[in-house]
Order: structure tokens, then sequence, then C-alpha cells
């Protein structure tokens, strides 16, 4: 069992079930997340998806660190971050068995994205029907101007680090 929480400070805090802290995360895409405001797992705990204040969603694979969380070969890794809405995020829900994510904004909007690449499918409400099989047309929300998924290479995520800065008076510099 594993208790995650999501802070203003765009920290996730991964808990044990005793209340011991596991690891503290801080996203390293290109885009600042900002104060995150939703997350979810999906149902084998393998996925962790964040949503924030400025409507990005951030796809993290926990798996391998859930195996054995004492070795430090095993890591948390950062997949995908997308802009999912203009406005704050303030749902989101994996669907493994149609690999789709649904993400809910504080605008009433409701919009389905492919879980593994962040293709944007559509919103609830709209004339056409759902093609959750077709990955291969790239297109955004009308309100969302970048591009839907930026895909992460392996790369180190940032811990937070704590770093003691003593002042002291050097009156020779």
């Amino acid at each position: 069992p594993l208790l995650a929480s999501a802070h203003e400070s765009s920290c996730i805090r991964l808990w044990s079930i005793q209340g011991n802290l596991m690891k503290e995360l801080l996203p390293f895409s290109d885009h600042p997340s900002g104060p995150l405001t939703a997350l979810c797992t999906d149902i084998f705990t393998k996925i962790l998806l964040t949503g924030s204040k400025e409507g990005y969603i951030i796809r993290w694979n926990i798996a391998s660190f859930l195996e054995d969380s004492q070795n430090r070969k095993n890591k948390i890794k950062e997949e995908l971050c997308w802009r999912a809405h203009a406005t704050e995020v303030v749902d989101l829900f994996i669907e493994e068995e149609k690999n789709v994510i649904a993400t809910a904004s504080i605008d009433g909007s409701v919009r389905l994205w492919h879980a593994r690449t962040g293709y944007y499918f559509g919103y609830f409400g709209q004339a056409r029907k759902f093609e959750l099989s077709d990955t291969s047309r790239l297109i955004l929300p009308s309100d969302v101007k970048d591009f839907s998924a930026i895909i992460k290479e392996e790369t180190q995520h940032m811990e937070k680090k704590q770093v003691m800065y003593p002042l002291r008076l050097d009156r020779d510099k």
C-alpha cells in the first residue's frame, strides 16, 4: 500500500501506510507545472498521474520503485507532460482497459487523452464520436496552444534536497 500527496510547491510525496515518508519528487519537465491540484494511480499502482493549476498533466512510472523502494537503482520516471486544459485541472482518472485518461477542469470541460502518448481524443459533449484507436491525428483542444505531448527521455528527476547556506561575514571579501 502507498499513499501519495500532491502539494502547492509541485512536490509529490509518497508515504508508506504506516505514515513514513518514502520519497519526495519534483517534476523536471520544461513547462512549470505549478501547484498540483489532482492525482490518481492506475489500478495496479504502476502509473501515477498528476494535474496542476496551470492545466498540465504529468505521467510518472512508479512500478520499479514500488517493487523495492530501498534499492536506489529503482527510480521513479517522469514519462509524459502535456497541457490538457488552459485552466486548473480538478480531477483525472485513468481507464486501463481502453488506455484512456479523462481530465476535468474548472472551466467545465471533460477531455479524453491516450494514456501512453497524451494524444487528444476529444471532449465530452462533442458532436462526433470518440475514435480511440486512431492516435495518428495530432489535434489539440481549441484553448490549448502547446503540443499535446512531450515524451521524456531517460533523465533523472529532481529530488528535493536540503541545502544549508550559512550566512557568515567575511571581511576579507
